[in-house]
């Protein structure tokens, strides 16, 4: 690899570098090398020391086996773990726009995010819906969305963090194409000749020919129609309630989610330990744990690893796609 894969250390009193490190150690040393944190080096030292991790922190040019940290000052940050803190907000956001800085100027190849916490974020007046609208406003991006990525279950939304009664609002005939256009375009980038997407409908039963609604017939059903005309491989309107069920039995690689709660549900139910968020739409690449920063079990050690592994791999995987 030619150019690092960077985390993002996340709030400084969540889970975020107690993740870190523990996936980092559990890579072997060659892998490890290839990584950089960007984030606060006691921080990552203290989340060793709780995870009984002898590995040094390093600086990024540093010799050695070790983790490798670019630190990012910050006045005010907590000494310990789990505390809500304006200060972990405005750290959290530097790191991000650090990474951002990284990747745009072509010096990494992917940004993993670790958890913040939103209300520190706003606390410390960058007020953000969460990752995803950041990275769109760091990066100039008029448009971004959310995928979770598993194993079995590929879900990407129309929109996320937004009220139900938004979320119907936003869910127009264009946003709906454009999410079906890009999670076209990212599916044949990790190397699927024709990915079978699945468009969820938005109303019980897709609206039961307008008894329960017009919404799936007048905005959604004409996106379907014209993502096809394009070419593109993807059935729809489907009710809801079976998609997900017949895409995780193989039926399809993709469903496009109407709403926040519609995509979320059913890949926490399944890959809770091992979803990996992705932003597309963006001109860098970028995934991320799919967990919170876990303040009530912060600094104990606790905190499960497996999903910061399985972003991680994510990334390579959009890394060699990259350069294929």
């Amino acid at each position: 690899m030619n150019q690092p894969i960077v985390i993002t250390m996340g709030d400084p009193s969540g889970v975020g570098a107690e993740v870190s490190v523990r996936a980092l150690a559990a890579r072997d040393p060659d892998l490890r090398r290839q990584v950089r944190v960007v984030g606060d080096r006691p921080t990552m030292a203290r989340a060793a020391a709780v995870c009984g991790l002898d590995l040094p922190v390093l600086a990024p040019d540093d010799e050695g086996d070790g983790i490798r940290v670019e630190h990012i000052a910050v006045d005010g940050l907590p000494e310990t773990f789990g505390v809500l803190s304006p200060a972990c907000g405005e750290a959290s956001y530097r790191y991000i726009a650090r990474a951002v800085e990284l990747t745009m100027a072509g010096e990494a190849a992917c940004i993993v995010t670790a958890p913040i916490n939103k209300a520190a974020l706003n606390a410390a007046g960058h007020h953000y819906d969460g990752h995803t609208g950041m990275l769109a406003h760091l990066t100039g991006s008029k448009s971004s969305w959310m995928l979770l990525a598993s194993e079995r279950l590929n879900v990407v939304h129309v929109s996320t963090h937004v009220s139900l009664k938004d979320a119907i609002g936003r869910a127009t005939t264009e946003r709906v194409l454009e999410t079906i256009r890009t999670g076209h375009r990212h599916l044949k980038r990790m190397g699927l000749a024709s990915p079978r997407i699945a468009v969820a409908g938005i109303n019980p039963h897709c609206g039961e020919n307008g008894l329960f609604g017009r919404e799936d017939d007048d905005a959604i059903a004409p996106a379907v129609a014209a993502a096809k005309a394009e070419g593109i491989n993807v059935e729809g309107p489907i009710s809801a309630d079976t998609v997900y069920h017949r895409a995780y039995n193989g039926a399809f690689d993709l469903v496009i989610a109407q709403y926040h709660d519609q995509g979320h549900i059913p890949i926490k139910l399944v890959a809770f330990d091992t979803a990996v968020n992705v932003s597309l739409g963006l001109p860098i690449d970028r995934c991320s744990v799919d967990h919170g920063t876990a303040f009530d079990i912060a600094g104990t050690g606790k905190a499960n690893h497996v999903n910061m592994l399985a972003a991680l791999d994510y990334a390579a995987r959009m890394g060699a796609a990259a350069r294929g």
